[in-house]
């Protein structure tokens, strides 16, 4: 998964790389300003039209300006500090993966990249890719097994180990995102010229189809290995050493620095400001991209899209919905717009570092029983999208296979303030509902509720809370983060409370490792339960998606009684775009609108 900080950061958006299997259609409501014309992104609204809405055909030329909602400061998708939605999105258009995620929440075989990707076995489980003859980086070196071995190398957790503690320049290691499924392979072999990639796992991995892919794409191996100093298309016998200095390489570089393979190539990145990308002409793949230029602007205060789009600044954006953002949209001639409710949730996180906080799971249950999620949402997401209501679980969201409520029946999120100090007085806190102790006689608190800086929703959600554990005698104050500090303050331990959101991929259990299982990518909070990492690694190896389903809720339960993240809802996404270009369609999971870019374009 990765965070989400003002609007969509893919876990993590930084959200992290989380990713799922889920239903059919991403739509919850939306429509068009009244002044333009065409329906446009109101089919991506119509049960089955999620992966075909706002189709059609392109004729060449033309500039297209999308918004990016945070400055890029690394630029390692791959890496926990770099795996940010703005991030995903800016590296689309010239980084190839291999599965794709799609609105409807399915995953599509990028056939640009491989002709074919199956399991050919069983005992042990096996992979096999085929690449297509045509794949290339457009320095004219070959894709080839050697970019999926040096892709499996840095991200198993084992050949590039992550640096050592208290290494706060973390010069020394691979610090992956996620180790989910990397860490169960046994070896990647090439074969036919390279062209063939062999995949022989140690242990079964259920979401098999999230490796070399799923929202994080492969990097250039043969760039890693000169600027290390490695023998080229060696990737197999790269020291830790060779190939820390390759992932540093691509955290410090923007892809207009090295070869890439895509509709695009990156023409510029002027830092906090824009990146420029035009047509690759070296690109193979089945869509050659008709624009002339795109442009990725950054604008960190939603309250200026709008007014970018209104001036034709900009042509499409991609925030965080609130109600005056919405409504100035709809008063835009010639744009359409769709709201949809995909993967992407909101969240409350403890901090389990804070020793009041992680000792007393008494204390957590209380603080989670104040909130009242229902007031959060009536004065917030609600005002323009009433269909959104409390979410009730940590793994999958509603309209995904799987999906059970689990934390309402428990009161977490409820506002009831008698049952939040009754778990206190139970557990011998003193001073509730005044100024609360703990039973040895510390205060507890004050803390801080974290949020991102200019999300009028989030910084909403804080001062709700702030009144709720005020009525349990806890104070809290509200300390914003810069948008593009977020993944700073999380691997940091930087708060007591932070608010954000997730924006998962569509594989479940692999998201599950990264996010929940002791000492995970996205496990910024420092959870651990022996039994929830028990149930997840056995969801890792289940091969049927039901049996694993079932082994993730049951962890799910334990989770909510554990009190470490309170889920607040499904976040809607609002995706507006002037209505003269086409294929451009809301894609509520990791890799967000720009996953099909290079199809992109003027309507013909």
């Amino acid at each position: 998964m990765r965070a989400q900080s003002s609007a969509l950061t893919r876990g993590f958006t930084l959200s992290a790389g989380l990713v799922l299997v889920l239903a059919a259609c991403s739509g919850g409501g939306g429509g068009n300003s009244d002044n333009g014309g065409s329906a446009g992104l109101s089919a991506c609204n119509t049960q089955g039209k999620a992966n075909t809405c706002n189709s059609g055909a392109t004729k060449p030329g033309g500039t297209l300006t999308y918004t990016l909602e945070k400055n890029i400061q690394q630029w390692n998708i791959q890496d926990t500090n770099g795996n940010t939605f703005e991030n995903a999105e800016a590296i689309e258009p010239v980084l190839p993966m291999v599965f794709v995620p799609q609105p409807d929440f399915s995953v599509s075989l990028n056939k640009d990249l491989v002709t074919s990707a199956a399991q050919t076995g069983t005992s042990p489980q096996t992979l096999v890719y085929k690449i297509n003859p045509k794949a290339a980086w457009n320095d004219g070196t070959p894709i080839t097994a050697d970019d999926f071995v040096y892709y499996w190398r840095t991200n198993n957790g084992k050949d590039c180990p992550p640096p050592p503690a208290g290494d706060s320049t973390q010069t020394k290691g691979c610090l992956p995102q996620s180790t989910a499924g990397y860490d169960r392979v046994k070896s990647v072999t090439g074969s036919d010229g390279g062209k063939t990639v062999t995949v022989v796992m140690a242990k079964p991995f259920s979401d098999w189809k999230q490796l070399f892919g799923a929202g994080y794409p492969l990097y250039p191996a043969h760039v890693a290995e000169k600027v290390s100093g490695a023998k080229s298309g060696d990737a197999a016998h790269m020291t830790a050493a060779q190939m820390a200095k390759g992932w540093q390489y691509f955290q410090k570089n923007p892809p207009s620095k090295y070869p890439t393979a895509g509709p695009y190539k990156m023409k510029d990145w002027v830092d906090n400001d824009h990146a420029t990308y035009v047509p690759d002409p070296k690109w193979w793949g089945a869509h050659k991209a008709s624009l002339n230029r795109l442009v990725f602007r950054v604008i960190t205060d939603a309250t200026q899209e709008p007014v970018a789009l209104q001036n034709n600044e900009v042509q499409g954006i991609y925030p965080q919905p609130e109600v005056d953002l919405v409504n100035q949209v709809k008063n835009i001639p010639n744009v359409t717009y769709s709201i949809g409710n995909g993967l992407t949730w909101e969240h409350f996180d403890l901090n389990l570092h804070n020793p009041v906080i992680g000792r007393y799971k008494a204390l957590r249950l209380a603080m989670f029983t104040a909130i009242d999620i229902k007031d959060i949402v009536a004065k917030t997401v609600g005002q323009f999208d009433p269909k959104v209501k409390q979410l009730g679980n940590h793994n999958f969201v509603p309209g995904q296979n799987g999906y059970q409520d689990l934390v309402t029946s428990t009161g977490q999120g409820s506002g009831d303030l008698a049952k939040a100090k009754k778990y206190l007085t139970d557990a011998k806190f003193t001073g509730v509902g005044t100024a609360l102790k703990t039973p040895d006689g510390k205060a507890v608190g004050p803390f801080d509720c974290r949020y991102t800086t200019g999300n009028q929703i989030r910084q909403n959600e804080c001062q709700i809370l702030q009144s709720a554990l005020r009525g349990l005698g806890i104070k809290v104050g509200i300390k914003p983060i810069g948008a593009a500090d977020l993944g700073t303050v999380l691997v940091g331990h930087q708060y007591d409370i932070i608010v954000f959101a997730w924006v998962a991929s569509p594989f479940p259990s692999a998201n599950a490792q990264q996010t929940w299982t002791t000492g995970g990518g996205g496990n910024y909070g420092g959870y651990s339960n022996k039994q929830v990492d028990s149930l997840i690694n056995r969801a890792l190896g289940e091969t049927s998606q039901t049996k694993a389903a079932s082994l993730l809720n049951q962890a799910d339960k334990i989770m909510v009684g554990d009190a470490y993240v309170l889920p607040l809802y499904q976040k809607p996404t609002f995706l507006a775009v002037q209505k003269r270009f086409v294929n451009i369609r809301n894609n509520s999971t990791n890799v967000g609108p720009p996953y099909n870019v290079g199809e992109w374009g003027l309507r013909k």
